[in-house]
């Protein structure tokens, strides 16, 4: 099936407060992208962020980030009142409040909570039993993250590294003493699990009721700060203390030229082989569980990634790094026997060879092919050019990574040899061309269309989700009320028809 879609993270969502979540304006989108003859909506990562606020910086790859939960729905479930809720109210920018979001949002759960507690109601009785249901069918990682989420609260947000020791090492005295010590907040943030849980169950049945597909996200690595470090050590390359002996990255090429330190621990993959892969299958099926099919991020570390040692003295610095190899198909052999077929797609970007080429179609993975990437060297060999495209591939005019198009366009200057090529390959009209170049994505062979939503309203810069290799003022992209009109809908429905992208079936009938 030839399908369409449009890459928007939920915190991106308007709304009034603050960050989108999973309530009204969410429901919204997946109307928007119906009428619009959408297949798939692509989010990036949807668990709790950590410093920075980057989904690829998460503090569980488990759980689900408590700052999605609609606060609305607390109101109608009787946890919240309206008293309550009303006063916390954010302007509706297009930068996202983080920090005042996060505050507003965690105090007003914490009083959820502590309705959930004292309430005798039949929805109180029914979420309680809900609650044990919950915490049984998903111990082997919420009884990790729970006990983690209350000790980075206790010790003021600081990595698990610098707790003490007895904890950092995890003791298991210390760890039993703990446990007992923070049982409520344990069964709090247990809570906050079920709440997510609840809403993003009730979102995805909502979409799939309207034709569209969630297509998820599943970074290669983890952070250093997050409860999978901290709960399994051995699978990372760590030293005594648990600080990483070097850490992920990108070498230096032609969009970076210092190249990238993310600074994710690595894994250990002869540790992690020798434990049958285990934390790898659970990982992957909390992964399927959750969404339709799963976008795996930086799939060429799969096959070798860039290693970045720690330096002796001074910053971390990516041209220090060498390629160390990755698990190859071993893991996905593996991960085919436990979770059977794997709905993945892969991020084949970056330094790419003929083995990772050879291991995604051995695999069966659709690529990615990003028409930013497209005008540079011989037209006839350049891959991201649509006449170049093969069909299992998704056609990307960028990823939240890039530049939007109309600010990478402008970028180029008038006159320059690129922009001439871009040009020529959309028709001349240089008013228009990130919808043009959304035009070309959509028309070509390639199986899947993804389109981040700026460049389909024909965004500039200031809309731009991240710039590699900063830290500060990512992800913050916010549509406005109302920006997802009927009237863009529907132009982009023509589109879509045209190009034979228009949904023949709902998706839970393929």
């Amino acid at each position: 099936m030839r399908t369409s879609g449009i890459l928007l993270h939920p915190t991106s969502l308007p709304g009034p407060r603050g960050s989108g979540d999973l309530g009204h304006e969410a429901r919204q989108f997946v109307l928007f992208l119906e009428r619009a003859g959408q297949s798939w909506w692509q989010m990036l990562p949807i668990h709790p962020p950590g410093p920075g606020d980057s989904p690829y910086q998460a503090l569980s790859t488990f759980a689900g980030s408590p700052l999605l939960i609609d606060l609305e729905e607390l109101v109608r479930l009787g946890l919240l009142n309206r008293g309550e809720l009303d006063p916390f109210a954010l302007s509706s920018r297009r930068r996202a409040e983080f920090e005042r979001s996060a505050e507003g949002r965690l105090r007003l759960l914490s009083l959820a909570f502590d309705e959930f507690e004292r309430a005798q109601t039949d929805e109180a009785r029914s979420l309680a039993s809900d609650l044990e249901v919950f915490e049984s069918k998903h111990a082997e990682w919420l009884d990790n993250w729970t006990l983690f989420a209350s000790l980075r609260e206790k010790y003021q947000r600081k990595s698990w590294t610098e707790w003490p020791t007895e904890l950092a090492q995890r003791d298991d005295a210390a760890l039993d003493e703990a446990r007992a010590l923070h049982e409520r907040d344990r069964r709090r943030h247990a809570f906050y699990q079920l709440l997510f849980a609840r809403q993003w169950t009730a979102l995805r049945t909502y979409a799939l009721d309207h034709g569209v597909r969630i297509m998820g996200d599943l970074p290669m690595f983890v952070a250093h700060d997050s409860a999978d470090v901290w709960a399994r050590r051995a699978l990372f390359r760590l030293d005594a203390s648990g600080k990483p002996e070097c850490v992920s990255g990108a070498p230096p090429d032609d969009f970076n030229p210092g190249g990238q330190v993310w600074g994710h621990p690595l894994f250990d993959w002869e540790s992690v082989e020798a434990s049958d892969w285990d934390w790898w299958k659970h990982r992957v099926q909390r992964a399927i569980a959750l969404s339709d099919s799963v976008r795996l991020d930086h799939f060429v570390g799969y096959n070798a990634a860039w290693e970045v040692p720690v330096p002796e003295t001074g910053s971390w610095k990516s041209a220090d790094g060498a390629y160390g190899a990755g698990p190859g198909a071993k893991l996905f052999d593996a991960l085919t026997e436990a979770c059977g077929v794997l709905p993945f797609v892969a991020e084949d970007l970056g330094d790419m060879n003929d083995e990772v080429e050879r291991l995604r179609v051995e695999l069966g993975f659709p690529g990615m092919r990003i028409l930013q990437f497209a005008f540079t060297g011989d037209p006839k060999r350049n891959i991201h050019l649509p006449h170049n495209y093969a069909t299992d591939t998704i056609a990307y005019t960028g990823t939240h990574d890039n530049d939007t198009i109309a600010g990478w366009f402008q970028s180029l200057g008038d006159g320059s040899e690129t922009e001439a090529r871009v040009l020529q390959v959309i028709g001349g009209h240089r008013d228009r061309a990130s919808w043009n170049l959304v035009r070309a994505a959509e028309l070509s062979v390639a199986d899947y269309c993804m389109v981040p939503v700026q460049d389909l309203f024909g965004m500039r810069s200031r809309a731009r989700m991240n710039r590699p290799g900063t830290a500060l003022k990512n992800w913050r992209f916010r549509l406005r009320p109302r920006e997802a009109s009927h009237a863009k809908a529907d132009e982009l429905a023509a589109l879509v028809r045209a190009a034979g992208r228009w949904p023949d079936a709902p998706p839970n009938s393929c």
